[in-house]
């Protein structure tokens, strides 16, 4: 499970990050899903491997327009590019409503099916066959949800010993149970996959947040999680002097939901376009990684535009240098 950050910067770009938008990849190298879709989102992903031909599907965690401005031009570059693989977007009603006026207003048309899911709904819940996705409300301004991904079909051991004390002999229901597919024997009698095959990892499990004041909303959904990804938009000092009308978190408010959660990896994104990569024009992005410093103990990554992250089968998260 990899992904690769296309933007970082919260409500405008600077000169180094762009907004919010983020690349997930897995169940192959061609499967991706874009989470958010600031402005500028089509344009960062020329810089990546990814193409909105592959793309699987787009989830939105809420309507404001760093998270959604991008969304009319890239679903048109598809388009006028040759797309015609439905696309799944997952958002909140207005983002649908949005659309469909900036489509329907600019004399544009899409060559393919744009498949709305409202993540908004109660019963919410979305998959294919490699991801399982869940979502959680969130505190913003705006209904604001975080996804759950759940990675699917785990590679299956066959538990050889039983399936020969069984007189299971070897051949393709072996290949059958091991794919997870229960099988009827020759002899008539049933044979169940999770009877003779065992899982032997934990599922890989991550959350992508959208904008939230209030991290602690994540901690039933953080078990088995591995990586949190959460906005970070201040340190506790500029959050107290904004004040709460933004509802925005502070490093320090992350931080702390994550040393209580145990979450073991923490990437924090979605920065103030205040705070500046050179170390002499305070404030200083490093502002916000003390703060963090000194109340997490996991493993703790401040997000750069078109930086990649890998989640490995051994819920090892490791980095790779940027494009």
């Amino acid at each position: 499970m990899e992904f690769t950050f296309l933007g970082t910067s919260a409500g405008t770009p600077t000169k180094a990050r762009n907004v919010t938008g983020l690349a997930l990849s897995h169940g192959g190298q061609k499967r991706w899903y874009l989470i958010d879709c600031g402005e500028g989102t089509q344009h960062q992903l020329l810089r990546t491997h990814h193409s909105v031909m592959q793309l699987q599907a787009i989830f939105i965690t809420h309507i404001h327009g760093d998270h959604t401005f991008g969304l009319p031009g890239l679903l048109t570059s598809a388009s006028m590019l040759g797309r015609t693989d439905p696309l799944y977007l997952i958002a909140p009603r207005p983002v649908k409503t949005f659309i469909d006026a900036a489509v329907g207003n600019s004399d544009s048309s899409l060559s393919f099916e744009l498949r709305f899911v409202d993540s908004e709904a109660e019963s919410f819940h979305w998959e294919d066959d490699a991801l399982r996705v869940a979502a959680v409300s969130l505190s913003h301004r705006v209904s604001c949800r975080a996804f759950v991904f759940t990675e699917k079909n785990l590679e299956r051991q066959l538990l050889r010993d039983k399936l020969e004390a069984d007189g299971i002999d070897a051949g393709p229901a072996w290949g059958r149970l091991q794919q997870g597919h229960d099988v009827v024997l020759d002899d008539g009698r049933l044979a169940l996959s999770d009877d003779y095959t065992h899982i032997a990892r934990q599922p890989r499990k991550v959350i992508v947040a959208g904008d939230n004041d209030q991290p602690e909303l994540l901690l039933k959904a953080s078990s088995g999680v591995q990586v949190v990804i959460h906005e970070a938009t201040y340190t506790q000092e500029v959050a107290d002097r904004v004040g709460p009308w933004p509802q925005h978190s502070s490093a320090a408010q992350v931080a702390r939901f994550a040393q209580t959660a145990g979450i073991p990896n923490l990437v924090l994104t979605h920065f103030s376009s205040r705070y500046q990569i050179n170390p002499n024009a305070p404030p200083h992005i490093g502002e916000i990684e003390s703060e963090a410093r000194g109340i997490y103990r996991g493993n703790l990554y401040l997000a750069q535009d078109f930086a990649r992250y890998t989640l490995g089968k051994d819920l090892i998260l490791s980095t790779t240098e940027r494009l």
